[in-house]
């Protein structure tokens, strides 16, 4: 595993570092927009003091901060393997190329020590569960490892119900911020509850905080709601998932396929408005991620009990 130097030198000065997957660069978006988001949530990260972490494996080595030019390359090479914890050895043995989901970024996070982790939505289960048994491999990332999970919710495509249900019994704090209701991703509240609200990156950075004092296992989950101008309304975009999963299931399409799939077929649909949308909501993510992980940064260098 390599670490860039800036990252290694900012976890061993004990400031405040986030860690970003790359599968939203490979597989979430096309290109070149999907390399402008990338180097634009990076820039946003670094305005509001912290250093971002984008992990990927290039040429069989899992890297922990990813140059712009490595960046560049993942946006434009073709078939680049989506890496959970299942996927690592085989992409390391082959000397493959391998971009990180939520939970193989986790992973990545953890062995460095990276405690905050930005993305857009995280996987969870997927609607039809009880007869097909799809429940993502993040939720019980986030349940094992140390982490800190910054998100607009689960993927809008999943059941929010039974996602919240397996995140519970996890034993994973789901903290929402300003919003009483867990984030609906495109949309930003499902009405779903949630185990606290926090109005603030210190209060977030206290939770998390107080979670690693007591030496309980396992991360947390924040749902940050997408920005106001961007959300679209669920009687929009309910009917073109809905149409989207029915055609998803006719077509076969199957295991780390479906994700991919729908979130084109929805863009597709909606005219680039989920993916605006999408590109928001990471950006504020970000922003979000980045002022919780400095407040965390600056508890742990002050010894806050």
């Amino acid at each position: 595993m390599k670490i860039n130097q800036e990252v290694k030198k900012a976890l061993e000065e004990g400031r405040a570092v986030v860690a970003l997957e790359s599968t939203i660069i490979s597989h979430g978006m096309p290109y070149p927009r999907n390399v402008e988001t990338a180097l634009r949530v990076e820039k946003v990260i670094r305005d509001n003091g912290a250093i971002p972490a984008t992990m990927g494996i290039i040429d069989g080595e899992p890297i922990i901060g990813m140059t712009p030019e490595m960046i560049e390359e993942f946006g434009k090479k073709k078939g680049i393997a989506k890496v959970s914890k299942r996927d690592f050895p085989v992409v390391v043995a082959n000397k493959g190329w391998g971009a990180t989901t939520v939970s193989g970024t986790i992973l990545m996070a953890k062995a460095a020590g990276i405690e905050v982790f930005v993305t857009g939505g995280i996987g969870g289960v997927h609607r039809g569960a009880e007869h097909t048994m799809d429940v993502s491999r993040d939720l019980y990332e986030i349940g094992e490892n140390p982490v800190t999970v910054v998100c607009a919710g689960c993927k809008a495509i999943l059941d929010i119900d039974k996602t919240l249900e397996v995140l519970e019994t996890q034993g994973v704090t789901v903290l929402s911020y300003k919003e009483k209701g867990f984030a609906n991703f495109y949309c930003r509240n499902s009405g779903k509850p949630v185990d606290a609200v926090f109005n603030s990156p210190l209060e977030a950075a206290n939770i998390i905080h107080a979670k690693r004092e007591l030496g309980l296992t396992g991360g947390l989950l924040i749902a940050n709601p997408v920005p106001e101008e961007y959300a679209l309304s669920h009687e929009y975009i309910d009917k073109i998932i809905d149409d989207a999963v029915k055609e998803c299931e006719e077509k076969g399409i199957k295991g780390k396929d479906i994700t991919p799939f729908l979130l084109a077929k929805i863009a597709e649909v909606t005219g680039g408005k989920s993916l605006d949308t999408n590109i928001a909501l990471v950006l504020n993510n970000a922003e979000l991620g980045a002022k919780i992980a400095v407040e965390y940064a600056n508890l742990k260098k002050s010894g806050a009990k």
